[in-house]
């Protein structure tokens, strides 16, 4: 190849590099970002942020927590879902915590999946006044799951068990059953695996659908949402009212201005905007603790 046409085809494609980034890496971005600016878009492209007596106190699309720096909740706010992003609400770690309906065993590291609901739902439930159990959890809080040790029967059940142990009350916890099958039910031995017994789970008295509901003990899949149920807006309005010194009807009026239905109507379900409520609550109704 002679040197003048090595040269050519290298000034070609200097000039293709050259014009292809002024268009998808300057002329792109830039119409993108004036689009953006556009009435109707500007806000959404701007991050959604809201704003009180003119600072930023978050976004419209990012849930926050409304607690104090113990971790409490704040008794004057609505409280939002729990967050498994990062730390709590962290748009740069969004994740769920991928965690199952099988995972029922606490271990020495963290607590199970189902563990951590029952306590959020008895939290939940003692904050609100209202009934925080909920089937397959103890009164305490904890994961109603037995460890029966025995010799395996045919369909692998433990037909005569020699040792019952509730694996998620670590003694000297009181266990949640006296007995199961005849045998005296026990608390777990801090370090011992209780794994070879067959894990059962015991759904206890708690009615089918609790007074808590679902939204309140259970994660986001992104850990950002910032809405709740109405049905776990409401369980919250009583607290609010006694906290403002307001009534329960002026509470309950603000949580209906801030109710969304589904989205085009057959999308989603009904929700409550928990930033944009307490913003309003604290305009209308000012805290004065």
């Amino acid at each position: 190849m002679r040197l003048s046409t090595w040269i050519r085809q290298h000034l070609a494609a200097l000039r293709a590099l050259l014009v292809l980034t002024a268009i998808t890496g300057i002329g792109y971005p830039l119409a993108v970002l004036a689009a953006a600016q556009l009435p109707g878009l500007h806000d959404k492209a701007d991050g959604s942020l809201l704003e009180a007596n003119g600072s930023v106190v978050g976004s419209a699309l990012i849930g926050q927590s409304f607690a104090d720096a113990g971790g409490a909740a704040l008794a004057q706010y609505f409280q939002s879902r729990p967050s498994a992003a990062g730390h709590g609400y962290d748009p740069m770690a969004t994740a769920a915590s991928n965690l199952g309906p099988e995972d029922i065993v606490d271990t020495a590291s963290r607590p199970s999946l189902l563990t951590t609901v029952c306590a959020r739902s008895k939290a939940v439930g003692d904050r609100e006044g209202v009934d925080g159990s909920r089937p397959f959890c103890t009164k305490d809080g904890v994961g109603a799951v037995l460890s029966v040790i025995g010799p395996p029967g045919a369909d692998g059940d433990v037909a005569h068990p020699v040792q019952v142990v509730s694996v998620n009350q670590v003694c000297p916890a009181r266990p949640f059953l006296a007995t199961y099958r005849g045998v005296r039910v026990e608390c777990a031995e801090p370090g011992r695996d209780y794994t070879l017994g067959r894990i059962v789970p015991i759904r206890g008295d708690a009615p089918d659908a609790p007074a808590v509901p679902p939204d309140a003990v259970s994660a986001s899949g992104s850990g950002l949402d910032p809405h709740i149920s109405p049905e776990y807006a409401t369980i919250q309005v009583a607290r609010v009212a006694k906290a403002r010194g307001i009534t329960e009807a002026q509470v309950r009026a603000l949580v209906d201005e801030h109710t969304r239905g589904r989205t085009l109507g057959f999308l989603g379900e009904p929700r409550v905007d928990v930033l944009r409520l307490n913003l309003d609550l604290d305009q209308r109704y000012p805290y004065r603790g």
